[in-house]
C-alpha cells in the first residue's frame, strides 16, 4: 500500500510538470501572436496615413485589418495578463484583510471568473457558429466573417483555465497568488514612491 502512495505524488508533478510545459509553450506562441499583431497594426496604420496624405486614397483593408488584429491582440492578450497576473483588481479591500480571509477572497474571485469566462466561451462558440451558418464575408477582405472572431472563443477558454490555476495554486500552496505564476506581495516601499 506505501507504493500507491508514494505513486500518487509521483504521478502528479509529472501531470503538473506537463501542464506546465504545455502552458510555456502556449505563453511563447501566445507572446508571438501579441507582437506580431501590433508589429503589423503599426505598420499597417503608418502604410494607411502615407497613402492618405501621399496619395489622398486610403487602403480600402486598413481599417478592417487593424480590427481583425485589436480582437486578436485583446482575446490572446487576456490569458497572458492572468498567466502573468497583471490584471487590473481592486486590492483596496482585499489588502485590509487578513492573509486567510485575503486567500479566500481570491479563491473565491479566480473561481468566479473563471465560471464567468468558460459561460462567455460557450456563448462565444454559439456565435462563431451562427456566422458560419450565414456565409457572410468581410466587407473589404472579403474572407468568412467567423474567421475574425475565432480567436475569441480560445482566448475566453485558456483565461477561465489560468484562473482555475490561480484558485488551486491558492488552495494547495501557501500565501495569496494572483496567478499559478506570481504571488501576491505588499511593497513596503510603494508609500515612500508616492
Amino acid at each position: 500500500m506505501s507504493g500507491s502512495d508514494g505513486e500518487a505524488p509521483v504521478q502528479s508533478r509529472t501531470a503538473l510538470h506537463v501542464l506546465r510545459k504545455i502552458d510555456d509553450w502556449l505563453s511563447v506562441v501566445e507572446r508571438q501572436l501579441l507582437g506580431w499583431s501590433i508589429i503589423i497594426m503599426a505598420i499597417n496604420t503608418v502604410a494607411n496615413v502615407v497613402a492618405r496624405l501621399g496619395f489622398s486614397s486610403s487602403l480600402f483593408f486598413s481599417e478592417e485589418l487593424n480590427t481583425f488584429l485589436i480582437i486578436l491582440v485583446t482575446f490572446v492578450g487576456i490569458s497572458e495578463a492572468a498567466r502573468m497576473g497583471r490584471h487590473i483588481r481592486m486590492s483596496a479591500f482585499s489588502d485590509m484583510l487578513g492573509p486567510a480571509a485575503s486567500k479566500i477572497l481570491m479563491i473565491i474571485v479566480s473561481l468566479g471568473t473563471a465560471t464567468l469566462l468558460f459561460i462567455l466561451a460557450y456563448y462565444s462558440i454559439d456565435y462563431v457558429a451562427g456566422l458560419i451558418k450565414t456565409n457572410r464575408l468581410t466587407p473589404s477582405l472579403r474572407i468568412p466573417m467567423y474567421y475574425t472572431v475565432l480567436i475569441v472563443p480560445f482566448g475566453l477558454t485558456v483565461t477561465g483555465i489560468q484562473f482555475v490555476l490561480a484558485a488551486l495554486t491558492n488552495i494547495l500552496k501557501p500565501g495569496v497568488h494572483l496567478s499559478y505564476r506570481v504571488e501576491d506581495t505588499y511593497d513596503d516601499n510603494l508609500d515612500t514612491h508616492l
